[in-house]
């Protein structure tokens, strides 16, 4: 039989897929990443940035990753996957509804405090990743937020979490308290992370409980000579 003519032989194709990388170094260039994009900022940061901290060369860098987004969202899906296998075992878990929002509360503080580092990129850095990368974290970020806000319904139901509790609005205004922690919380501080998650723990929980014989407000009504906007208007 004759052989094919060189214009119809087919090539041979070459593959351009990323060998798996060995996962200590790889968490290692995690690691070192996580550091410069944090000091940084992700867009202020280069390729170059992470192999120098690593003492690498840039292009030794792509043995373990395919890009600079792809090393973001490599650590922002990494807090998300930690975070909700801890969730699944705490919805598990067999105690009380306000058990599970304290335990809920003050791991999630404790593990901002430790790990600004990550947590920092992960909440301030989330909108440099592709649309499709987005939408991929946002999915899991929804099931996050939902689990809070069934568990204050569920408190709800149980009678241990006030009637008046917005559970949506409620959920928004604690990840909102817990999310600024990133921003000022440095390690060795007058505050240790657990002394940190008690306090906000205990905060949070005062203002869902009922209230005992009045009204839920905590200062009651504004004081006569004083309007909303804080102007004083003497009678």
């Amino acid at each position: 039989m004759a052989e094919p003519s060189d214009q119809h032989r087919t090539r041979p194709t070459v593959s351009r897929q990323r060998r798996p990388a060995a996962p200590q170094r790889r968490d290692e260039v995690l690691a070192a990443a996580t550091q410069v994009f944090h000091a940084q900022g992700y867009e202020a940061s280069s390729i170059q940035d992470v192999a120098d901290a690593l003492g690498m060369l840039k292009g030794s860098l792509y043995y373990y990753i395919d890009s600079k987004e792809d090393l973001l969202f490599a650590i922002i899906e990494e807090v998300h996957r930690s975070t909700m296998e801890r969730l699944e075992r705490w919805l598990a878990l067999d105690v009380d509804t306000l058990v599970k929002l304290r335990i809920f509360l003050h791991w999630q503080v404790r593990t901002y405090c430790r790990d600004v580092a990550k947590v920092g990129v992960f909440i301030h850095d989330f909108r440099s990743l592709s649309p499709e990368h987005q939408a991929q974290i946002l999915a899991e970020r929804d099931r996050y937020d939902r689990a809070l806000r069934d568990l204050i319904r569920q408190g709800q139901a149980e009678g241990v979490v006030a009637d008046d509790v917005d559970p949506k609005l409620t959920a928004m205004a604690i990840f909102g308290m817990v999310n600024w922690i990133s921003t000022w919380y440095r390690p060795g501080g007058e505050n240790t992370p657990e002394q940190l998650a008690e306090q906000y723990t205990d905060l949070v929980l005062a203002g869902l409980v009922p209230a005992r014989g009045g009204p839920r407000s905590a200062i009651g009504p504004l004081p006569d000579g004083l309007d909303p906007n804080g102007d004083v208007h003497p009678q």
